[in-house]
């Protein structure tokens, strides 16, 4: 299998593993998005970790595949590949990508998608699909201005240029720049630590932030109170404010 789920402590490891750079082929792309959608189902999977392996994260769609298809082709498999980064973006958990080596074009839609990215210090990332005279296909025309801002992005999809880790992590494309032989282990220990919060709460809050980004202030408060107030009805709410009251605060011990 090109990608595999594991599930270890809460923790769900979606691996991609399509040596030697991980191209996203259309089969890697339809297990990609059938595993998120696992991931997403499964009560036992509370966070996710996205990651490529030691040497490379993904170096971008498969191009020899991709240069045999016309328009019409791409007509069809546009949205198909749009959908399989999608179901990474809107899987209802916490959602790490632990980066290493390359991620680029869609490797770095890809991390795009995750709530959180860790970056190994040896890590490249952009968006380099102009200099084969077309534009990121995968949502990196949108999350990644969303992410950087409007200028910043231009900047990255007009030229093509590759980031190193720490110029990605001053502009706010990744959070965190470790060394290349931590990252996985940074990855799942913060996935790990959030498996262990109050699901309902962390995808609320995801849910919230997420949809606030794509609509108006009003309609970003409506979403963010109606999830408020719904929280009121669950265990973890009670658990986490009796837990405050008798033990203080931090102490609380989800399910």
């Amino acid at each position: 299998m090109t990608v595999t789920l594991e599930v270890s402590a809460g923790v769900g490891t979606i691996r991609l593993d399509r040596p030697p750079m991980n191209a996203l082929d259309i089969a890697t792309q339809d297990r990609l998005k059938e595993l998120a959608e696992e991931a997403a189902r499964r009560d036992d999977v509370r966070a996710v970790v996205v990651y490529g392996g030691e040497k490379v994260f993904a170096a971008g769609a498969d191009i020899k595949e991709m240069q045999v298809m016309d328009h019409a082709a791409m007509v069809v498999r546009g949205k198909a590949l749009q959908d399989s980064f999608t179901a990474v973006a809107r899987i209802p958990k916490p959602v790490v990508a632990a980066i290493t080596g390359y991620a680029l074009g869609g490797g770095c839609e890809l991390a795009l998608c995750a709530d959180f990215r860790i970056a190994a210090d040896n890590a490249k990332l952009g968006q380099p699909e102009i200099l084969l005279g077309l534009i990121p296909g995968a949502g990196g025309t949108q999350r990644l201005a969303r992410l950087v801002g409007p200028s910043k992005a231009k900047d990255l999809i007009f030229t093509g240029r590759h980031v190193k880790a720490d110029e990605a992590l001053a502009i706010g494309l990744v959070d965190r720049v470790v060394p290349a032989a931590e990252v996985y282990e940074q990855a799942h220990a913060w996935a790990a630590k959030l498996a262990q919060g109050p699901a309902l709460a962390l995808r609320a809050a995801k849910e919230s932030v997420d949809a606030g980004l794509e609509t108006d202030i009003e309609t970003g408060l409506a979403v963010e109170r109606n999830w408020f107030a719904g929280l009121f009805a669950t265990e973890d709410r009670e658990r986490g404010m009796r837990s405050f009251v008798e033990e203080g605060p931090g102490k609380a011990k989800f399910l």
